[in-house]
């Protein structure tokens, strides 16, 4: 469902997002918004969360995974995508 929103561009180059909006997307005061350019649009992209507000999003893992074994996993995704497997 497409839904269209108008806000005014204040003289400092502001805009307050509807209330709609923020609730939507969970903005709060301080989030970061990221945003592209392409040719005359503009989209909003997730940007990096507060840890916190993710909490309890994923089940918990069957088994406790150690710094370590992430390390262990990035090297090996690293290896994989260099050796273009």
């Amino acid at each position: 469902m497409t839904v269209e929103y108008a806000a005014t561009l204040s003289s400092k180059g502001q805009v307050v997002i509807p209330a709609d909006i923020r609730t939507r997307l969970g903005l709060v005061q301080g989030s970061v918004l990221r945003f592209i350019v392409d040719g005359d649009s503009v989209r909003r992209l997730p940007a990096a969360a507060d840890m916190q507000r993710l909490k309890g999003w994923l089940a918990q893992p069957a088994k406790r995974v150690t710094l370590a074994d992430m390390q262990l996993a990035i090297d090996s995704r690293r290896q994989r995508i260099g050796s273009g497997a």
